[in-house]
């Protein structure tokens, strides 16, 4: 219970998530990673119908994941807001940029649109709340995001197929899809643990 209710971004704002600290303590054990992921494994298959937990490295923190249909997951997010974030996805995971800018939207989805650098904040935004991305505090001025653990998980395997047969016009195995969005090493952390 206390994992989802430190899930909500609606309670708690851009602070979801449960520490690992707190979670091991919680479960009685302390810097045993093994146990650790052995929780967060079994938790999955447990739960696995209706959600999802995810360790995010970066933020140290575990996080919980709904399961949604696709047509409930059409009111969570628009078409602009999907596209944006697959390109982040594809830009940082595929491409290993360690940022989108805000300049490279507006260029390559913007540029025929009125308003567009508007849009795509309110789009941006979107995903913030969600906590799908987070802004990048740099030195200099321009705007740039990251993709967080829960934009990385938001994407199925079979979506990323659908996606990448319908941009190639061929069908591809999953094995395919899986290493070229660079998959493989989530299977592998999971295998280790």
């Amino acid at each position: 219970m206390q994992l989802l209710f430190s899930s909500s971004s609606a309670i708690r704002g851009q602070n979801y998530g449960l520490k690992k600290k707190e979670a091991e303590k919680m479960l009685g054990i302390k810097n045993d990673d093994h146990a650790f992921y052995s929780f967060i494994n079994r938790l999955n298959q447990a739960i696995a119908r209706y959600f999802k937990v995810i360790y995010d490295e970066k933020r140290d923190q575990l996080i919980i994941m709904m399961r949604v249909p696709a047509k409930q997951a059409k009111t969570t997010l628009n078409k602009e807001a999907l596209a944006i974030l697959l390109y982040m996805f594809y830009q940082q995971e595929v491409l290993s940029h360690e940022f989108t800018l805000l300049q490279q939207l507006l260029t390559d989805f913007g540029h025929e649109m009125q308003h567009a650098s508007r849009k795509l904040q309110n789009n941006i935004d979107i995903l913030k709340k969600i906590g799908a991305v987070e802004e990048v505090h740099r030195v200099q001025q321009e705007q740039a995001y990251k993709v967080t653990a829960i934009g990385v998980h938001m994407f199925s395997n079979s979506f990323l197929r659908r996606a990448t047969e319908f941009a190639q016009s061929s069908q591809l195995s999953k094995e395919e899809v899986v290493k070229f969005f660079r998959r493989y090493n989530l299977y592998e952390q999971e295998e280790n643990q």
